[in-house]
């Protein structure tokens, strides 16, 4: 069975920073795409950025500029997203998913998902 666990969020104040950590399990790892997402109350879901399990390779969207940096252990199966400068615009539930390809990711077209983690930023 493929899982996903996003888990890190938090309350933070604005400017502060927050690691979050993808745990993976149930597929072959570096076959793989990771992909992270946000949706803010009331928003459409966005991506964040990503990265391709076998080569490294990352991209980032727009949604939050060069303040976050992906990276993985793939000794652990697991992806995490370093976010720093965070604002309140920021506050959304935080998402990790997987897919082979990953050529859609922008768009949210990943194969699988996890429960999001929930990241406040507020003072």
């Amino acid at each position: 069975e493929v899982q996903l666990q996003a888990s890190g969020g938090g309350s933070v104040q604005p400017g502060g920073s927050l690691r979050l950590s993808c745990a993976t399990s149930g597929f072959k790892f570096d076959d793989y795409v990771i992909g992270w997402f946000r949706q803010a109350p009331g928003k459409e879901r966005e991506a964040v950025s990503m990265i391709t399990l076998d080569n490294g390779r990352t991209a980032y969207a727009d949604s939050m500029g060069g303040r976050v940096t992906i990276s993985s252990d793939n000794a652990k199966n697991t992806v995490y997203l370093d976010m720093s400068s965070l604002k309140s615009e920021d506050t959304a539930v935080y998402f990790c998913a997987a897919d082979l390809d990953g050529n859609m990711w922008l768009h949210g077209f990943m194969q699988f998902w996890g429960r999001g983690t929930q990241v406040t930023v507020s003072s």
